[in-house]
């Protein structure tokens, strides 16, 4: 599913987030040291090589609704943005720093004139963010920055199964035209 917003198409597909061919840039849910860990980190971590972690020791730590930016060596992307999002119940307010997260990601491709990004679902994981509101959020802050950027064109949200999927395209489907 996807739709358009000033000039930037947002789209929501099931995949794999290390395998995104021809996307300038992949998020990382990353945690505050940027180290690899699990689900989204490590898989990205694992695929890019030990050169992603040596290459974000000297960015870390980084707080919640805060992204840096690294090149992406082994995965088939000239980059990575480091997100982290919020520690569902902890960091406050959460939905207001899981918009930030993703705003903050997609002024920085844009910076750095990257066309394409793709993203998981971020803080759904071990941060507990519940799936739907994530959505609403993440998708909702998208369209907010799409008529801002200068570069980016194509956002896409990469999600790991039918349930994230579908959250992700029902909160796309809701935005205002």
């Amino acid at each position: 599913m996807k739709r358009t917003v000033a000039n930037v198409t947002i789209e929501c597909v099931e995949g794999d987030i290390t395998d995104q061919q021809g996307f300038d840039a992949v998020a990382n849910a990353a945690n505050a040291q940027l180290r690899p860990g699990g689900g989204v980190a490590g898989a990205i971590h694992s695929a890019a090589g030990p050169e992603l972690d040596r290459a974000c020791r000297p960015l870390a730590p980084i707080g919640p609704g805060e992204a840096v930016i690294t090149p992406a060596f082994n995965l088939p992307n000239k980059h990575v943005l480091h997100c982290l999002g919020p520690v569902y119940g902890r960091d406050e307010p959460s939905a207001e720093l899981l918009a930030s997260c993703y705003r903050a990601a997609l002024e920085l491709a844009d910076e750095n004139e990257l066309e394409s990004v793709a993203f998981p679902s971020i803080s759904t994981g071990v941060f507990g963010y519940p799936l739907a509101a994530a959505a609403r959020v993440a998708l909702k802050a998208a369209a907010e920055t799409a008529p801002r950027l200068r570069h980016v064109r194509l956002i896409r949200f990469v999600l790991w199964g039918r349930d994230a999927l579908g959250a992700h395209e029902r909160a796309l489907e809701a935005l205002s035209p």
